[in-house]
């Protein structure tokens, strides 16, 4: 079974995303901040993750940074999910080794579409 860890402060936003993915045949696990996500990768690998911008703790993109260097951490297709639009945040994120980027709120179709996108779904 695909696997996907979906990493994002608003339990909210965590909730919807789960319901998504979930009819996507997709496994579920989440973390509130990327240090609690790094821990989670680390003990086990997703498939893909679904990662908020701006968090407390650790944000996106460090967190981003720490996954790309663990073991098995160049695997995950990672898909930035933020309210962040501008072009400059865009490029940051894939940089920073995001494969996808989606703007909050989206819903089922946009998010089956930016997964089809790299590979899943």
């Amino acid at each position: 079974m695909k696997t996907c860890l979906i990493v994002d402060d608003s339990r909210v936003i965590r909730k919807v995303s789960r319901h998504i993915l979930e009819t996507l045949g997709f496994a579920v696990d989440e973390a509130e901040h990327g240090r609690a996500a790094l821990d989670m990768c680390q003990s086990a690998m997703p498939d893909v993750v679904l990662l908020d911008w701006n968090m407390p703790v650790m944000t996106g993109i460090e967190f981003l940074a720490h996954l790309r260097k663990c073991p098995g951490g160049e695997k995950p297709k990672v898909v930035f999910c933020t309210t962040e639009n501008d072009v400059a945040h865009i490029r940051e994120a894939i940089e920073a080794g995001a494969d996808e980027y989606v703007m909050k709120p989206f819903d089922h179709e946009t998010l089956q579409i930016k997964l089809q996108l790299v590979g899943f779904a």
